[in-house]
């Protein structure tokens, strides 16, 4: 009996697999791929948390605490010398100065405790800037909580680690979608109508992959006018990140649809009266979609890793725009980076990020051909 049981469940499990249609099987694929699981919960959670970052963060970006400058980060208790307590809490610190060196040092004072709560009322905000709220996830109701520590201005590391995480992390994906359109509309005309138009497009894209990417950025984001105001110079690094990053993606859309134009099912549209418009958005570029897939993820991270180069040297996003680049502008000094190390932390949430989406472009990769073995 329970052989025949265990001959039915793999036949039911066969005719479930051939009788699946492509998307279920690239989706078992994926899962298949542990690595791209763990990647994707993590962006999930980090977009989760950039997208409601005034929820999520216990204070504003601007607000400053000037007793606690460069105050290191602190820990989450849930014993003292009482024992074990349900609700967590962190101690209290004292600025001490020291008279010869005058380097600030903090110390932990014990003999105050500040509980941590769910949902409390703080510094006021303003919600995707179109509702007014205070409700914070977490925070205390006396003392402060910072978990990352300060900033020289005395400002939560964490709280602007997540708004700069929204900045960061948008920019990637508009950034990506701009080039996208780019690459596959102009490598998409290139590789179908050949020719002339192909001769000066595939000149277009060698004299812009000559020009060293670096120095590149550096010039057009130099051109931005410096009295711009913060949205108009996020959209300039945006559309700057584009018109630069097409390039790769156009010169493989050009040599598939090389190969695809001359292929029966093109030229069975092509009689059957369909315009080149349609032929190109309806039957050659989907037949490579997974390709285009696992492209735009990873070409998230170089995008958010452009910005972040632009905004550390100075020339892209700029104070009061709080993103991970420009965060991690302040740790350039190295006597900053020795006595404070709490403020390379930017980096390391840049670094998750951009190894979580290159394991979700591989396990995309991967899925992509789910009949592969």
């Amino acid at each position: 009996m329970i052989e025949d049981k265990k001959k039915k469940t793999e036949v039911g499990l066969e005719e479930k697999f051939y009788v699946a249609g492509q998307y279920q099987l690239m989706w078992w694929k994926f899962k298949k791929h542990k690595l791209a699981i763990l990647g994707g919960i993590i962006l999930l959670v980090f977009y989760i948390g950039a997208g409601f970052c005034e929820f999520f963060a216990p204070y504003n970006t601007s607000e400053r605490y000037t007793s606690c400058i460069y105050a290191p980060p602190q820990r989450i208790h849930f014993f003292d010398e009482e024992g074990f307590h349900l609700r967590p809490f962190v101690y209290g610190v004292n600025l001490e100065l020291d008279p010869v060196t005058w380097r600030r040092t903090y110390r932990i004072d014990k003999t105050k405790k500040f509980p941590l709560y769910f949902f409390v009322h703080g510094s006021k905000y303003k919600f995707w800037n179109l509702w007014e709220g205070d409700l914070h996830f977490f925070g205390t109701k006396e003392g402060t909580v910072f978990l990352l520590g300060t900033d020289s201005l005395s400002r939560d590391v964490f709280s602007r680690i997540l708004y700069g995480s929204r900045i960061s992390l948008s920019i990637g994906l508009i950034g990506v979608f701009l080039s996208f359109v780019l690459g596959l509309s102009i490598g998409g005309a290139s590789g179908y109508f050949g020719g002339s138009v192909d001769n000066i497009i595939q000149r277009v894209v060698e004299f812009i992959r000559s020009i060293p990417t670096l120095p590149l950025w550096m010039a057009l984001a130099a051109a931005l006018p410096p009295h711009w105001s913060p949205i108009k110079v996020y959209f300039g690094i945006t559309i700057i990140l584009s018109v630069i990053g097409w390039t790769p993606l156009a010169r493989v859309t050009r040599g598939k649809l090389l190969a695809l134009r001359e292929e029966d099912f093109a030229m069975a549209a092509k009689i059957a009266g369909a315009s080149d418009r349609r032929i190109i958005t309806h039957h050659l570029l989907p037949s490579f979609m997974s390709y285009i897939i696992v492209s735009m993820t990873l070409s998230v991270p170089r995008m958010m890793l452009a910005e972040t180069a632009l905004s550390f040297l100075g020339l892209g996003l700029r104070s009061p725009v709080v993103s991970l680049g420009v965060l991690l502008s302040e740790a350039q000094n190295i006597h900053t980076v020795a006595l404070h190390p709490w403020l390379l932390l930017p980096g390391i949430f840049i670094i998750i990020a951009v190894l979580a989406f290159n394991f979700v472009g591989d396990g995309l990769r991967d899925a992509a051909d789910p009949y592969s073995r």
